[in-house]
């Protein structure tokens, strides 16, 4: 637990506004569009609550002091929390996976996997954390139940 803010994890406050944007965007919309539309509409939702909102953000993926590749982050708010947007009937573990390398890229510590591609909306909260006996980073995968209204 994060002691200093009360909170479980980093930027919880802010991720449950994101929560509470995306189950908006999904009970408006329903599923069957492409990502890029729920990208739009969520960008557009949490703009409406007033949070700072960063677009198809360029990412550089550094190697030993070599830049070795790129990629795009869906969203990021706040500059604090990265948000992917999936539309997939099913949860693959190989956005988990990617997720983990975003954050490990960006150095943010916590990043949500958006599902819109469902009935209901599946949410994952990944969180870089660091194993202190073995220096080694982590994952904690914490699944949302769905709700009709926004938490």
């Amino acid at each position: 637990m994060n002691t200093d803010t009360g909170e479980s994890h980093p930027h919880e406050s802010l991720t449950r506004r994101v929560i509470g944007a995306a189950f908006e965007v999904s009970n408006t919309l329903g599923c069957g569009f492409l990502e890029k539309v729920y990208e739009n509409a969520l960008t557009s939702e949490l703009r409406s609550h007033g949070l700072s909102v960063a677009q198809q953000v360029p990412i550089r993926v550094v190697y030993k002091a070599e830049t070795v590749g790129e990629y795009v982050a869906d969203v990021i708010v706040e500059g604090a929390v990265l948000v992917e947007a999936k539309a997939t009937p099913q949860d693959h573990p190989v956005y988990l996976a990617q997720t983990l390398n975003y954050l490990k890229a960006t150095k943010l510590p916590v990043g949500l996997v958006l599902n819109f591609g469902q009935p209901r909306l599946s949410i994952r909260r990944v969180v870089l954390s660091h194993d202190h006996a073995r220096q080694q980073p982590g994952i904690d995968v914490i699944t949302q139940e769905p709700k009709n209204e926004p938490a």
